[in-house]
C-alpha cells in the first residue's frame, strides 16, 4: 500500500454570489514513502487546496484520502488533531515564527504539549537546529536572523516532533534566488535521509529537486512534466 493514497479527490467552494469553484475535481494520487513529491501549476490550479485536505486541514466534498492507511477523513476532530500533531509536519511561506521567542523556543512550540523533561524538550530542539545548520544560532530573535535562517528555523519547528510526513506550501516563494536555492538543498538532503516531504511550488526552478513531479491544472492532474508551466522565478 502506498504511504500516501488519494482516491476520486473533490472539493467545491461556493463563492461570491452562489458561484460554485471546484477546486479539486477527481483527483488520484499515490505517494510511496520517502518520496519527495513538488506539487506545481499556476495560481489558482489547486495545489494549496491539496496540500490542505493532505494535512487534515479542509474537508474535501468527495473522495478518499489515506496516510500510512489512515483514513483521514472517517476520523472525528479529536482524532484528526491527534493525526496531525503526530503525522505531521508543517513549513509555511510566511515562516509563522513567534517574533518575541528566539529560535530555540520557536523549535520547542510543538512540543509545549509533550509530557517529557524541559531538558529533553530543549535538547530534542537544539538536535534539529544544528540538522538545519542553525545550532549557534539558537538564542537569537526571528528578526535577528535572515529571511533563509528564518525558513531554517521553520523548518526545525516543523521536525521537532519527528513526523512521517513534511507539508511545505511555497518555502521559498519569498527568498531570493541563491537563497531559495539553499532551502531546496537542505529540504533535499533531508529527504535523502529518509524524510517524507510534499511540497507546493510556483517555481519551475526548483524540479530539480524532486523525486516527482506532480502539475496541476483547473483542479485536475495535467503532467509530470513541470515544464508545461511558465518559468517563474523567485524574488526577494
Amino acid at each position: 500500500m502506498a504511504f500516501i493514497d488519494i482516491k476520486n479527490l473533490q472539493k467545491t467552494y461556493i463563492g461570491a454570489g452562489g458561484h460554485q469553484v471546484d477546486a479539486l475535481k477527481g483527483l488520484d494520487l499515490e505517494v510511496e514513502e520517502g518520496v519527495f513529491l513538488g506539487i506545481m501549476g499556476q495560481s489558482g490550479s489547486g495545489k494549496s487546496t491539496l496540500l490542505s485536505i493532505l494535512g487534515g486541514l479542509c474537508h474535501p466534498t468527495a473522495g478518499m484520502v489515506m496516510v500510512d492507511g489512515i483514513d483521514l477523513y472517517a476520523l472525528d476532530q479529536e482524532k484528526l488533531a491527534d493525526f496531525r500533531r503526530e503525522y505531521l509536519g508543517f513549513v509555511f511561506q510566511s515562516f509563522n515564527l513567534v517574533p518575541y521567542l528566539t529560535a530555540l523556543e520557536n523549535v520547542m512550540l510543538p512540543l509545549a504539549v509533550k509530557k517529557m523533561p524541559a531538558a529533553e524538550k530543549r535538547g530534542q530542539a537544539l538536535r534539529v537546529l544544528g540538522l538545519v545548520g542553525l545550532g549557534d544560532r539558537g538564542g537569537h530573535l526571528p528578526s535577528q536572523l535572515s529571511g533563509g535562517e528564518q525558513e531554517r528555523v521553520a523548518i526545525a519547528r516543523a521536525l521537532v516532533n519527528r513526523p512521517p510526513l513534511l507539508l511545505a506550501d511555497e518555502p521559498t516563494g519569498s527568498l531570493d534566488t541563491a537563497t531559495s536555492a539553499e532551502i531546496m538543498a537542505l529540504l533535499r538532503e533531508l529527504n535523502e535521509d529518509g524524510q517524507t516531504i510534499v511540497m507546493v511550488t510556483h517555481n519551475v526552478e526548483n524540479q530539480g529537486f524532486f523525486d516527482r513531479i506532480l502539475v496541476l491544472r483547473d483542479g485536475q492532474t495535467a503532467s509530470t512534466d513541470a515544464s508545461t508551466i511558465p518559468l517563474i522565478t523567485n524574488h526577494a
